[in-house]
């Protein structure tokens, strides 16, 4: 198995030398590239750091990648923006997004397909909750009413604002919002009371808790409007789908052991899933979702509110969305 982390070519250099200035051996970048493995496809995947990613570190720390033959490489991004263009521009076979990106990809053309449900909520164990400033005196959905709630737009966060309040009975006239793309940033603005409401995802979301923010309603209470999903290329899906295959078998063995064995693996999540300094201690690892992929149900309601919102201008029929033929057997 090959496990490469891209580095500035020049950074490398540089180390080479000092090392032969100094006289003495090169001194050794932070981190290596290791030489290829002798067989074995690649899978090249750009990942934000979030949770929802630990199967894929528990997969490459136990060795379940090598043992199906498969290199995998991780390409950490920043950002939704940096991901979605690393695989828009074919540098990365896949990411991990959500069905609301998977259609903004699609708008035109099928470009991406999710090819598993990477996670959903559970009890006890939200994506994202709306949250009340602990400034604020807003304590049901009820209270939402005219009040600008933080989020990013033309995302997962607008889409479940819209369709929870709503289940909730408040009106799309009731349902006011402000963008507040950077999540820290909302994170900031609700804490100081700048905005008397705000939806985070977790662990961000336990940790506003922890810190005076009080919770109004989370998507546990309605788990077919939230997921992330494992995403390729149609084209990496057409050329290399044994490899796609083998990758799915990999990412299921780690889900069934770190739902196992959730303990185990606690240093993943402190570093993999952001979890805040002040409930460290007391955050658990959350569970995730075994063979799966989204419904059509779920997949016809995304790309309805893409439409609604003038984002994508078909009809985006299911099959472009998601194949689950990749899923292991």
């Amino acid at each position: 198995m090959s496990i490469r982390f891209t580095r500035p070519f020049s950074f490398v250099l540089l180390a080479v030398i000092i090392g032969l200035l100094a006289g003495c051996a090169p001194v050794p970048a932070a981190q290596s590239t290791p030489a290829p493995a002798a067989a074995g496809e690649t899978i090249k995947l750009a990942l934000i750091p979030v949770l929802d990613t630990i199967p894929i570190y528990i997969a490459l720390q136990n060795g379940y990648f090598q043992t199906q033959g498969l290199n995998v490489e991780t390409v950490p991004v920043k950002s939704p923006q940096e991901r979605d263009v690393l695989l828009q521009t074919g540098q990365v076979d896949g990411v991990l997004t959500d069905l609301q990106g998977v259609g903004l990809l699609n708008k035109d053309a099928v470009k991406v397909k999710a090819v598993y449900t990477a996670r959903r909520p559970f009890p006890d164990a939200p994506l994202f909750r709306i949250l009340a400033s602990p400034k604020s005196d807003i304590a049901s959905p009820a209270d939402l009413k005219g009040v600008e709630i933080g989020i990013s737009n033309n995302t997962i966060i607008e889409y479940l604002t819209d369709r929870i309040l709503a289940a909730e009975g408040l009106t799309p006239e009731e349902i006011k919002k402000i963008e507040v793309g950077a999540i820290t940033v909302r994170f900031e603005q609700l804490m100081n009371g700048n905005i008397k409401a705000a939806v985070l995802p977790d662990p961000l979301a336990q940790g506003a808790i922890a810190a005076g923010a009080r919770l109004v309603v989370d998507d546990t209470k309605y788990k077919d409007l939230s997921q992330s999903v494992l995403v390729f290329q149609d084209a990496a899906l057409q050329a290399k789908p044994e490899a796609v295959r083998k990758f799915l078998v990999a990412w299921e063995q780690a889900v069934k052991e770190v739902n196992a064995n959730p303990d185990k693996y606690r240093a993943v999540l402190m570093e993999q899933g952001r979890v805040p300094q002040s409930i460290q201690e007391s955050y658990k690892m959350p569970p995730f979702p075994e063979r799966g992929v989204p419904s059509e149900s779920e997949v016809a309601d995304v790309t309805a509110w893409l439409k609604e919102k003038g984002l994508v201008s078909r009809d985006i029929p299911y099959s472009d969305m998601v194949d689950a033929s990749f899923l292991p057997k």
